[in-house]
């Protein structure tokens, strides 16, 4: 793909609220970020486990059952459900600078300096898969919303095994319910703005990848098949951002003294 989007894909995305960013990852590329998320999930990647946020799936498929969000590695298994701060992993964070990524930031953001909120692998193993609820993509801990999240699909990604479900123009409500810290919608929310009919499956081929505003309504299934669905997503934000806590730094993906792949200090971490 270019490095750029076209006149149409900018308005697209501008009404809907997405838009389909086609193929982004050539075979060799995209097997190379295959065999590199299932090498960290195994514990046999070169990098430090403990700067990683890494939660198992749910076996039940509820959401609230999920384990536990915490730094460092819970065991050899293919069933992760999310690994954040994949800015540490040399081969992610080249694949999240790529000049396509920073001609969108440029776009949403102006010629700023850009982090990442969260770079985080999103899974749903086979015949497992956890439940996510209808909701927007915000947090109240952060002084100013993140506008954009970039969804690169690694396997094929169906409705049959969980793809984004998304609910086009949503973006343009607003918060629809601010008081929750994490934007999820409350079970009349959901009813009243996610009706079935108004309902659209992002399913996208392996390789391909979405660009997704924050505040678009979106959900995702469980996975009923037979492969996983894995997915590598990217929330870049305006670097001035600040947790109003002051608890997290931030790494920068665009600008000046940008974290570069070559810099990643990695660790023998066999298991």
């Amino acid at each position: 793909m270019t490095g750029q989007l076209s006149t149409e894909q900018w308005e697209s995305y501008d009404e809907h609220g997405y838009v389909v960013l086609d193929k982004v990852l050539d075979d060799a590329d995209l097997r190379a970020l295959q065999q590199r998320i299932d090498d960290i999930m195994l514990g046999r990647a070169d990098l430090d486990y403990d700067r990683m946020l890494m939660q198992l799936d749910s076996s039940s498929g509820a959401y609230a059952d999920a384990g536990k969000q915490s730094k460092g590695f819970k065991g050899a298994t293919l069933d992760y459900r999310k690994i954040q701060d994949l800015e540490f992993d040399p081969l992610f964070l080249a694949y999240m600078q790529r000049p396509l990524f920073a001609e969108i930031c440029r776009r949403v953001y102006g010629d700023i300096p850009v982090t990442a909120f969260r770079a985080m692998f999103m899974n749903k193993p086979a015949r497992h898969g956890t439940f996510l609820p209808w909701h927007q993509d915000r947090w109240a801990f952060l002084d100013r919303d993140p506008l954009i999240t970039v969804w690169t699909a690694l396997d094929p990604a169906t409705v049959a095994n969980g793809c984004v479900q998304v609910i086009p123009g949503s973006h343009k409500y607003g918060l629809i319910n601010p008081e929750h810290g994490s934007g999820f919608l409350d079970r009349d929310q959901a009813t009243t703005y996610c009706p079935a009919e108004k309902v659209t499956h992002l399913e996208l081929e392996a390789g391909q990848a979405v660009l997704l505003h924050n505040w678009l309504v979106h959900s995702s299934d469980i996975n009923n098949t037979e492969i996983s669905r894995r997915a590598f997503s990217v929330c870049y934000m305006d670097a001035r951002t600040q947790h109003t806590k002051g608890r997290e730094n931030y790494s920068l993906i665009f600008g000046e003294g940008a974290l570069q792949p070559g810099d990643l200090q990695v660790a023998d971490t066999s298991r």
